[in-house]
């Protein structure tokens, strides 16, 4: 029996790897374990309830204010023991977060195989996005596993002279994820904090506002803050919903540039289930989130994304993403063209979302299955 251990940290990291741990668990030829550094606490703790996982180990190494650094050295020095103790087979790791290269890094050192789930992606530049960039590609040369979400992930580690017989093109497991959410949407629509259903019952059209990109601080915000603004003024009639980052730096220019206005609403971080009810109601999304550019386009959403660049190019290729950056002015019309020209937005709302299928997580256990 192959001992798997499944290492993460962070609300994406917790989506992405949800139903794969769920798949892993229904086959009797593996042992799943699933440790947490939580390095977002409240936000990891509310997806494992949705996907009712039980962790087996909680580092619990969330500390107020804490740096790269120090995170960084607490979970090298938590996983050392961890991994001694359970003495995994091989490790999972997901993405791109602080936890996964530490993780790997200490994998590495004890000679335990890595599984790198939504391995390859690249924008080449390493401080945007910081530290994603970096820590993916650090782990990419310790990996043993790479499950690449696309073709283009393949090439670029093939780029980097990973070994192709060790690359996999599997699709995106946030697919899968999103697909078990919306069933839960469907059924039982979850009440959103801090906006009422009535919101949603006239023919009022909606826009769905999320940020919280590190490189975006300071002048990138205040400017993402004005276009808002300026719509707002533009498009009475249209309502901007911005679940607001808890980050100050985050919190600080919106709250004192957007709050105020009847059609700019502003609420606290939502758990994945009312975010997923939110996307299905909203006609546009403007983000700076990496899962977000992947999730959105299987509901039909346009994205336009508030980044200078995206590891991502596969969406914008389809067409089902928009980079717009963090220009007050281009962001203000690229919006506008959405809400004013229906062959616009029908061309970005239709196009076939090139990051799954939901059956990633069965190609995967297949392939560890086999390994």
């Amino acid at each position: 029996m192959k001992r798997l251990s499944f290492i993460f940290g962070t609300r994406p990291e917790a989506i992405k790897l949800a139903p794969l741990i769920l798949k892993f668990k229904e086959k009797t030829n593996f042992e799943v374990n699933v440790c947490i550094t939580a390095q977002h606490r409240e936000m990891l703790d509310q997806v494992l309830e949705i996907f009712e996982i039980q962790p087996d180990v909680d580092l619990n190494l969330m500390q107020p204010n804490q740096t790269l650094s120090s995170l960084t050295a607490r979970v090298i020095n938590s996983i050392d023991e961890y991994l001694d103790n359970y003495k995994p087979d091989i490790v999972f790791v997901q993405g791109d977060t602080t936890t996964v290269f530490a993780v790997s890094l200490v994998a590495f050192y004890k000679k335990i195989k890595i599984a790198h789930v939504e391995a390859g992606l690249r924008t080449w530049n390493k401080y945007s996005p910081f530290p994603e960039e970096i820590n993916r590609v650090l782990t990419s040369k310790v990996a043993d596993f790479h499950f690449a979400p696309t073709e283009l992930s393949k090439e670029n580690l093939l780029k980097e002279n990973i070994d192709k017989k060790n690359i996999y093109v599997t699709g995106n497991t946030v697919i899968d994820a999103l697909f078990i959410a919306r069933e839960k949407v469907e059924r039982n629509f979850p009440a959103i904090p801090g906006i009422s259903p009535e919101v949603f019952k006239n023919s009022t059209r909606n826009i769905l506002i999320t940020g919280h990109r590190r490189e975006n601080f300071g002048k990138g915000f205040e400017q993402i803050c004005k276009a808002i603004h300026n719509l707002a003024v533009e498009f009475e009639d249209v309502n901007f919903i911005y679940p607001v980052h808890l980050n100050p730096k985050v919190q600080e220019p919106v709250k004192r540039l957007l709050s105020g206005r009847k059609n700019i609403i502003l609420i606290q971080p939502l758990s994945y289930l009312p975010f997923i009810g939110l996307m299905t109601k909203a006609d546009i999304i403007l983000t700076d989130s990496g899962g977000v550019q992947e999730e959105a386009p299987s509901l039909g959403k346009p994205v336009l994304v508030m980044r200078e660049n995206t590891e991502r190019p596969e969406a914008v290729t389809a067409g089902t993403v928009k980079l717009v950056g963090t220009d007050t002015q281009t962001i203000f019309d690229n919006v506008k063209l959405l809400l004013t020209d229906n062959a616009a937005y029908d061309k970005m709302s239709n196009a076939v979302n090139p990051y799954g299928d939901g059956y990633a997580s069965e190609r995967i256990v297949g392939i560890i299955n086999e390994s």
